[in-house]
């Protein structure tokens, strides 16, 4: 399947800004399930200062604002030609040990309610794959999804204790299940096609685990499947806080509000 994508954050500032650094993390790879065909970020406000892979792969672009910018626009655009591969990634790549993906972070420690979640799924007694997908649901049915509840900061504990969340909060959660089980677990930020609409107002969320004899396989809670054709891989990292499609630092004293519109379309 070939999508074609077209991303725009705007961030608009109520006084000039003197100093601000963004951290970009965009650029799709080609991999298992995806070939690059075209892809292109376009800045407005903002200068593209260096590109580099951070630790897990990802491809990070890093922008400088424009000194006394009132506004900072990057658009991103390309296509993708995908395939299903049933949520299968496939075996470890990269200089950090499997092991570093069994690490708790602030966004997935291991609580009261994450413990107890473990234990669920410690006592389903069934092959590996089959255990993560009672995990899935175990999880959809612990932390409804629901808009404008949660924020960034927001840790898979508190999302258990909330009751809802979004595919970041889902996928945190099952993050700190499964690795309190003993499985090795990544975030993975990207973008999903929609099969009732093309206008979107985010990006999307999975969680992959490392299972043996397979590799990494991913498990899309908010959805309730395994990553197929309609998904795009953009980055990875412990957490969200490590595959965040946009971070970054400003000094000053400017407020900003940030929007943001996602096509993603056949």
């Amino acid at each position: 399947m070939r999508l074609s994508i077209v991303h725009t954050t705007r961030y608009r500032f109520d006084r000039p800004v003197d100093y601000a650094l963004q951290e970009l993390r965009l650029m799709p790879r080609s991999g298992p399930g995806q070939e690059v065909l075209s892809w292109n970020i376009e800045l407005a406000g903002g200068r593209r200062q260096v590109d580099f892979a951070d630790q897990h792969g990802n491809h990070v672009v890093l922008v400088r604002a424009n000194t006394g910018v009132e506004a900072l626009e990057i658009h991103c655009r390309g296509e993708v030609e995908t395939s299903d591969t049933h949520g299968i990634f496939g075996r470890h790549q990269g200089p950090a040990p499997l092991w570093y993906f069994t690490r708790s972070t602030a966004l997935t420690r291991q609580g009261p309610q994450v413990r107890a979640l473990a234990r669920k799924l410690a006592a389903i007694e069934d092959t590996d794959i089959a255990r993560l997908h009672a995990l899935r649901d175990l999880v959809a049915d612990a932390v409804t999804w629901e808009t404008g509840r949660t924020h960034a900061e927001t840790t898979a504990e508190d999302a258990l204790t909330a009751g809802h969340g979004v595919c970041q909060d889902q996928a945190h959660v099952f993050l700190a299940a499964a690795r309190a089980a003993g499985y090795p677990g990544r975030y993975v930020s990207g973008y999903l096609m929609l099969d009732d609409r093309i206008e979107q107002d985010a990006s999307h969320a999975w969680a992959e685990v490392h299972v043996e004899d397979l590799g990494w396989v991913g498990f899309d809670v908010s959805n309730g499947i395994a990553p197929d054709e309609r998904y795009v891989r953009i980055a990875t990292g412990l957490d969200y806080r490590e595959a965040a499609p946009v971070s970054g630092l400003r000094f000053g004293e400017a407020a900003e509000d940030m929007s943001v519109t996602l096509q993603v379309q056949q």
